[in-house]
Order: C-alpha cells, then structure tokens, then sequence
C-alpha cells in the first residue's frame, strides 16, 4: 500500500500490518505523518507534541 505525503506528494510506502494511527517518515522530505484511515487511505502531517513544562 502506498499514500501520498501532504507536504511534498511523494509516494509513502505503508507496512503491510499498518494500522490508525501509526506514524510513518516521509523518505523525501523527512516529514512525520499520520495514518488517518486505512479506508481510503488517508495521511495527514502527525501534530506536534507541545512540552507543558510541568504547567
């Protein structure tokens, strides 16, 4: 299965036991994205983790 990156519309191969909400690594841009839905297959760009510090 493939996808195609938001950011550069690269192709992205996807695992054979890929899953929502796994994470995957554009190879040509090096962005991280997430798998929204397998059915169409859906990516978006994964959301960035804030640090709270301890807020």
């Amino acid at each position: 299965m493939t996808a195609t990156c938001t950011i550069c519309e690269a192709k992205v191969d996807l695992p054979n036991d890929c899953c929502e909400g796994e994470l995957l690594v554009c190879g040509d841009c090096g962005t991280e994205l997430e798998v929204i839905a397998l059915d169409p297959i859906t990516i978006e760009e994964a959301p960035q983790v804030q640090e709270d510090w301890g807020e």
